[in-house]
């Protein structure tokens, strides 16, 4: 699991959900008005509202925030599990709507934080994919590796690097007998030069031979490595050595 993955509608998901669970525990009603029969002034005094309403919420937040940290999507009964937890958040959101509605104004303060979390929580869950602010991550980019070297290669020496020779000039710019010559300038190959990249935003890692198997998903905050191109998609590398297609390099940060 990667927590880097995680995005700002993500954080809103996990504070409401919190928040959520706490409400669980305080009055649903005002102690002197409380018409619902309950054993407990709290939630847990009906059970059926406490981890249907209540914890019914704070799975779907947890279902969504798994399906993000996973490496690729998961499903239940051929559904989304991020899916599957936003369903969730809207129902407490629903019930917790209409009881709040129906309270003639005895709802206790369990009862409004509820309605308030479960609100926060649903619109996070809904919106997280569809918002720009939601979308960005909730951790930044950790520093990104060193570039690879190619087989062979040295590092680059002349003026200005740190610890490279210098050529000794004579008086007339020629250079003196067994001082350091120049390094020879060499023109560019036409091949790939592999870079670090970041996306900005979840993105589907397909297999390299074209087809639509999705084998990885490249998640913002993390930087992975680009190792070829592939007309105007990249072959990337996962950090667990995974290989593969993606087609949609668009906004992508370059280390």
């Amino acid at each position: 699991m990667n927590i880097r993955s995680l995005t700002r509608g993500d954080g809103v998901v996990i504070g409401a959900a919190l928040l959520l669970f706490i409400a669980s525990f305080l009055d649903i009603a005002d102690l002197g008005t409380n018409d619902y029969g309950f054993e407990s002034p709290s939630a847990w005094g009906h059970l059926p509202l406490a981890l249907g309403v209540f914890m019914g919420g704070v799975i779907g937040a947890a279902l969504i925030v798994v399906n993000r940290c996973l490496p690729q999507a998961r499903k239940v009964a051929g559904h989304d599990l991020g899916t599957v937890g936003a369903a969730f958040t809207v129902f407490a959101f629903w019930y917790l709507l209409w009881q709040l509605l129906d309270s003639d104004g005895s709802a206790g303060a369990g009862l409004v934080l509820g309605f308030i979390a479960a609100l926060l929580l649903a619109g996070a869950a809904v919106a997280g994919n569809l918002v720009g602010a939601l979308k960005a991550p909730l951790i930044n980019a950790s520093p990104r590796p060193a570039a690879p070297q190619p087989y062979g290669a040295q590092p680059p020496a002349g003026y200005g690097y740190p610890g490279a020779q210098q050529p000794q000039q004579s008086y007339g710019g020629q250079p003196q007998p067994g001082g350091a010559q120049p390094p020879a300038q060499q023109q560019a190959g036409p091949e790939f030069s592999p870079f670090w990249f970041a996306v900005p935003a979840p993105r589907a890692l397909y297999a390299e031979d074209g087809s639509p198997t999705q084998i990885a998903e490249l998640a913002p905050g993390v930087w992975y490595l680009a190792v070829d191109q592939r007309g105007p998609g990249l072959i990337a590398q996962t950090q667990d050595g995974r290989r593969g297609l993606l087609q949609d390099a668009s906004g992508i940060q370059r280390g």
